[in-house]
């Protein structure tokens, strides 16, 4: 049965951050990932975590300016350095959180930057990350991001993350999956999973339209979880998506997923 991981970046948003490692437990999840830990204290943090039996899964590279509507800075040539402190700076969390993976987001290009000189610049970033994380056993993760919800990001559909990956040539550079993406840039998600499985180390759940929880929109996630149970998936699936009404109310599409494995095991 796939094993499912609360975003606390948007579930629980009806309660402060620090209180939603308690929500997350007590609605069941034994395992957590959101945005970026960078405005607490790593000690903070982990003490949540420790308090409340929960896992950190998964969490972001720094991304520069998030309040001003940056979405990474990977792909921006004049600011390399900056990426590679921040890299520096994703290590020492993890180190302390006992994170597995973190996940890049590459980032909207600036007035000036074409197209070839974004590729190019995030090749040659993620290859350093990559090794840099390799030394510690932590897994890098690059995502592309649907157009509609962030416009200009860099890279929109797996085949161009996965072009990315060919060309850093890194055996420690993964695919983050994120179904609602894909759904509304490419689709054909089932044949993607089967296909590109090897390379995929995480992935990421929202229905579609409205990035709500499953079964409030077109994907059909029954089969999906089916799917990747059969494919041999391990990983945590997580949930980032925004709750209709308040978390707890909406996890129905949880329940039914538990019981269904339940029934089939």
């Amino acid at each position: 049965m796939p094993k499912f991981a609360a975003n606390l970046t948007m579930l629980f948003n009806e309660v402060p951050f620090l209180d939603r490692f308690a929500a997350a437990a007590e609605a069941g999840f034994d395992a957590v990932e959101f945005l970026f830990p960078y405005p607490y204290k790593a000690a903070e943090l982990a003490e949540r975590l420790n308090a409340h039996g929960l896992k950190l899964v998964l969490h972001n590279l720094p991304a520069g300016n998030w309040e001003a509507g940056e979405r990474g800075i990977a792909c921006l040539p004049d600011r390399k350095s900056e990426f590679k402190e921040g890299v520096g700076r994703a290590i020492e969390y993890a180190r302390a959180l006992r994170v597995p993976q973190l996940n890049c987001l590459v980032g909207i290009p600036t007035a000036g930057v074409d197209r070839d000189t974004a590729l190019a610049t995030i090749v040659e970033n993620l290859r350093y990350a990559a090794g840099e994380l390799k030394r510690e056993g932590i897994r890098l993760l690059v995502e592309p991001c649907n157009s509609y919800d962030i416009p200009g990001f860099a890279l929109n559909r797996s085949a161009e993350a996965l072009g990315v990956i060919e060309q850093v040539g890194s055996d420690n550079l993964f695919l983050q999956y994120d179904i609602y993406h894909m759904q509304r840039m490419e689709g054909e998600l089932a044949a993607t999973l089967k296909k590109q499985f090897a390379k995929i180390a995480h992935i990421q759940l929202a229905d579609n339209p409205g990035r709500n929880e499953p079964g409030t929109g077109e994907i059909h996630y029954p089969f999906l979880f089916d799917l990747l149970d059969s494919l041999g998936y391990e990983g945590y699936i997580g949930c980032e998506y925004k709750p209709k009404a308040a978390t707890v109310d909406g996890l129905g599409w949880l329940r039914s997923a538990q019981q269904r494995a339940a029934e089939l095991a």
